[in-house]
């Protein structure tokens, strides 16, 4: 496990990194753990962190996290120290690394438009108007189910799976293509494969 402050910190430091900064605010910060945390759920059948995430107004938030950001409100959050990077295994930067790929560039308002039309933020408010405050806490097997629909997701827009289709297609409906399956842990290897 490692600590939501940990990941946000990992995702400031990218943001920097690729010139992003001026878009990463405390709202963005709540809806990348929101997704990291359902991602991982998706993946390893367990939280990245402890900590709940909530239904608030604005969509999803980690408290925590939010509050130790809270000073800022909606401005550019300060680049961290490099040794909070550290805390963090080098399997759990991979899936960061993926997250930023494929959230990080969307603004923050974007970010917690898409979390008002997915059924976990809807459904831990209990019908609440869109206005009305709320802590009620985002359950992890919604975030699980979220996750495993991210994935999909994600894995449909990658350039590789766009040239892959047809050729799979085509295979699949040969006469002569034997009955094999890959496994969840080979599909990056035999996507790569199919393009060499």
């Amino acid at each position: 496990m490692v600590s939501p402050l940990d990941v946000a910190s990992y995702f400031i430091f990218r943001a920097y990194e690729d010139g992003r900064e001026s878009l990463m605010t405390n709202m963005k910060v709540q809806k990348l753990l929101y997704y990291t945390q359902s991602l991982h759920l998706a993946l390893f059948d367990e939280p990245l962190f402890d900590d709940e995430i909530q239904a608030w107004r604005y969509g999803p938030v980690c408290p925590p996290a939010y509050r130790f950001y809270s000073k800022f409100e909606a401005e550019q959050l300060p680049i961290p120290d490099e040794t909070d990077l550290l805390r963090i295994p080098e399997d759990v930067q991979n899936l960061l690394d993926e997250v930023w790929e494929y959230f990080g560039e969307l603004h923050a308002y974007y970010l917690s438009d898409m979390t008002h039309l997915e059924f976990p933020w809807k459904k831990a408010r209990k019908g609440l108007p869109a206005k009305a405050a709320s802590q009620e806490p985002i359950l992890l097997s919604d975030m699980q189910v979220l996750g495993q629909e991210k994935l999909i997701e994600i894995e449909r827009s990658h350039p590789v799976f766009q040239k892959a289709l047809p050729l799979l297609l085509k295979d699949a409906f040969s006469e002569n293509t034997p009955n094999s399956y890959i496994k969840r842990e080979e599909v990056h290897d035999w996507l790569n494969s199919l393009l060499a």
